[in-house]
């Protein structure tokens, strides 16, 4: 029996961490469909165009190295304002959804486009300033050359772009549950992502 849980959210709030723990902990298979215009991104600044690139992706695009850094971020940001790309992308992740045996899948409009009948809606978020703390520590960590500054600015543009794209802007499902991490450690707000689902299972 298919039971989709669609988790939304800008940028460092949290919601891949959530989603990931939320479908080990019910035994679903999960998707990080940011991963799908990540990889988008790093292909087309390898040089392909960005519906060739979508249209040509292949699941091991979703694991290739390096589709965490800011410059892949960036571009997966500009493709995925591109209306043919989501299109091109938007059978994969509804198939997805509908797997047997549950799918928990996290992005930017999957309560509002990809799954508006999912079963269960979160919207993740936190203030720009604790998800540029987060995402800063994330990079840092990983070796990259970057400021508190940059990386504040860079997430307000994010969502700025997110959020104003004419085509599936960032924005709570109107029957989504908001879950706020500003003030949370990681395992209260997946304790409390948890318990919203588990209301809804009946």
């Amino acid at each position: 029996m298919p039971f989709t849980i669609a988790i939304d959210g800008p940028a460092a709030a949290g919601k891949g961490t959530i989603s990931k723990a939320v479908a080990a902990a019910l035994g679903y298979a999960h998707l990080d469909t940011g991963l799908l215009y990540r990889a988008t991104g790093r292909r087309v600044l390898d040089g392909l165009e960005p519906l060739a690139a979508a249209q040509a992706l292949v699941a091991e695009d979703l694991a290739r190295d390096g589709l965490r850094t800011p410059e892949v971020a960036q571009a997966a940001s500009r493709v995925a304002a591109l209306p043919e790309v989501r299109a091109a992308l938007v059978d994969f992740q509804r198939a997805f959804a509908r797997r047997q045996g549950g799918a928990v899948l996290d992005g930017r409009d999957i309560g509002t486009v990809i799954c508006p009948d999912a079963d269960v809606k979160l919207f993740v978020t936190a203030s720009a300033e604790i998800r540029a703390q987060r995402r800063l520590a994330e990079l840092l960590a990983g070796g990259h050359d970057v400021t508190a500054d940059q990386v504040l600015a860079d997430v307000r543009e994010r969502d700025a772009r997110d959020m104003d794209r004419a085509d599936a802007p960032l924005k709570p499902a109107e029957d989504a549950v908001r879950l706020d991490t500003s003030a949370l450690d990681i395992d209260t707000a997946i304790a409390q992502a948890l318990a919203i689902i588990r209301t809804r299972q009946g």
